[in-house]
């Protein structure tokens, strides 16, 4: 998959204070990245240096190949952003709102119009004024908005402030159906466990600097943990096996000490359906990177 988003050894200071200390991570076509940390810790920074509306101090950010500081129109010419709530003029339509925004591009059609709304779902609704809009309804016009200019990358700060489940549910449907056509999505947010539904890469930052980049699943893992699925626990003498219900037990340990458990259990003569690693929350994962939490 190519890049389409990199931002490299990013710094920023206001002041003497330093906020972001060496931020670096990549996005490639069909990434729902999710960008997590406990408040203060650089997220909103880092995305406004990425779109340009905060000077960088040192570093580089690169977008489709365009770095931001030499190319900017280039940069950023496909990516669709929303920061935070978007705002529209409550007095006019879903469409009059969309019509203003596509007056600063060229080559947006009423018919590009009409598709980018029929995707997002408000064809029935987008002819109603912005202030009769639900939250979520306001949101997936925002992001309507952030499509009109056909981008390939599409950054989401805190989109799911507010909405409901529902809501919560028909972005959660949306930003798949994008990525898996070939966007690169950074979305920050504190709900952990929707991010966890539908995001295949996490980036944990604290403290303006990166904690950790990995796949999800893979953050997930708790490597130590192991579970153990078996025909019988009366006769087992495992030692530190713990959590033992009438088919189960759990160990923690390494590849070595499996190996011998498996081999005590075969020697016992218990059938052994499944041995594999345990997972934790994303939520769980964030505080023990966060805070050591064991």
């Amino acid at each position: 998959m190519e890049k389409v988003l990199e931002c490299k050894d990013l710094h920023k200071k206001f002041g003497r204070k330093e906020i972001l200390k060496g931020v670096s991570f990549t996005i490639s076509e069909g990434d729902i990245l999710a960008f997590i940390g406990p408040n203060g810790s650089g997220k909103t920074t880092t995305i406004k240096l990425i779109l340009g509306l905060q000077k960088i101090n040192s570093g580089k950010v690169t977008i489709n190949g365009y770095d931001i500081k030499k190319d900017f129109e280039k940069a950023i010419n496909k990516v669709g952003a929303i920061v935070e709530n978007p705002d529209f003029y409550m007095y006019l339509t879903g469409y009059q709102n969309l019509k203003l925004i596509a007056s600063c591009y060229d080559n947006i059609t009423n018919e590009k119009i009409d598709k980018i709304v029929k995707y997002v779902g408000l064809e029935k609704r987008i002819n109603d004024k912005v202030s009769k809009y639900s939250l979520g309804m306001r949101q997936r016009l925002g992001i309507a908005r952030a499509l009109l200019n056909k981008p390939n990358v599409l950054i989401l700060d805190e989109p799911t402030n507010g909405l409901d489940p529902e809501g919560i549910k028909d972005l959660r449907v949306l930003l798949k159906r994008l990525a898996s056509e070939g966007m690169g999505i950074l979305i920050s947010s504190h709900n952990l466990a929707e991010l966890e539904s539908f995001c295949n890469k996490v980036c944990i930052i604290d403290s303006g600097t990166i904690i950790e980049t990995n796949e999800v699943t893979a953050l997930k893992k708790n490597e130590n943990q192991f579970i153990f699925k078996v025909s019988d626990t009366s006769k087992i003498n495992i030692k530190g096996a713990y959590d033992i219900t009438k088919s189960t037990f759990k160990i923690n340990g390494d590849r070595d000490l499996i190996a011998k458990t498996i081999k005590e259990l075969v020697k016992e003569d218990i059938d052994i359906y499944e041995v594999k690693q345990t997972e934790i929350t994303l939520e769980e994962a964030f505080l023990k990177k966060t805070r050591g939490d064991k």
